[in-house]
């Protein structure tokens, strides 16, 4: 069974995305493969591979990972956005015959026991797709990230209203009463960690690379949503730094909305009966208001 993971990077150093790349050594992953976008990193190739030398070397269980056929692959690219480049490797996995394939930021990091937890779990349960574990802030605290589908006022509204105007729906939106505390059949998971059945993404088709940054997610996990369960998965927790870049960038605002825009232009704005069936289905699951 051949496992792979993807860690797309844009203007990193080594040092920025070394917590991911060590996690992924630790875990049961055959190939990672980092798609560089800089266009401004042209010693980063060499500084993965001596990095993946000496940390292979350094551990016997390690040694013997890479004496196994494990690689770590550089894969530069054009800046084609965060689906795109994931895209680039989910390819790469499917001549591979990947089973399974993590999309993870640069920015999470996660211990030996998350992904063999996962990897038995998406074994005995054919009918997932997709599964996100609990997230936690670098502090501990619970990040809100498996989500009901948005409705614009879920999107719009949390870039352009006081959050205490909103903070009612939010809960509601980032399924705050659920206590995130049991395994949720929901239909957006963050893409900061999705762990896919590559034959549920040969089914429903990669990332939509019309959005260049952020909804891809959101889109992605619907369409995996409509033939598979996607889990929210909280048996096992990671961590992610989550830096919010669209509140403190001009451009990624921009691109934040654009790609709000094209999506709800792909699915619906107003009128989303899918989207009214799927929500109730979420609230009656964790006990909800209908």
């Amino acid at each position: 069974m051949t496992i792979t993971a993807s860690v797309v990077t844009y203007n990193h150093h080594l040092l920025e995305f070394e917590p991911v790349l060590r996690s992924l050594f630790a875990s049961p992953v055959d190939i990672i493969y980092v798609i560089d976008h800089s266009d401004s990193m042209l010693e980063l190739k060499d500084e993965l591979q001596e990095f993946a030398r000496i940390v292979l070397k350094g551990e016997p269980e390690l040694r013997r990972k890479a004496e196994a056929g494990f690689r770590l692959i550089y894969l530069p690219h054009n800046n084609n956005g965060y689906g795109g480049g994931h895209n680039v490797a989910l390819r790469e996995a499917m001549k591979e015959g990947s089973r399974y394939h993590l999309v993870v930021n640069p920015d999470v990091w996660f211990g030996p026991e998350v992904m063999p937890k996962i990897i038995n779990y998406m074994e005995e349960h054919p009918d997932v797709g997709q599964i996100m574990p609990k997230v936690l802030f670098p502090n501990g605290g619970i990040q809100r990230l498996a989500k009901m589908l948005p409705t614009p006022l879920d999107l719009i509204g949390r870039l352009c209203i006081p959050h205490f105007i909103i903070k009612r729906r939010n809960a509601l939106f980032e399924l705050k009463q659920s206590g995130f505390t049991k395994i949720l059949n929901v239909p957006f998971l963050s893409g900061c960690f999705m762990f896919l059945r590559m034959s549920a993404v040969d089914e429903v088709g990669m990332f939509d690379e019309q959005f260049f940054m952020y909804a891809e997610d959101i889109d992605l996990t619907r369409r995996i949503h409509k033939k598979y369960k996607t889990l929210y998965y909280p048996c096992v927790s990671i961590y992610h730094t989550f830096t919010r870049g669209s509140r403190k960038s001009l451009r990624l605002l921009i691109i934040h909305i654009q790609s709000i825009i094209k999506y709800f232009n792909k699915w619906g704005w107003i009128k989303d009966e899918e989207r009214k069936k799927i929500n109730r289905n979420v609230m009656q699951e964790i006990g909800g208001i209908v």
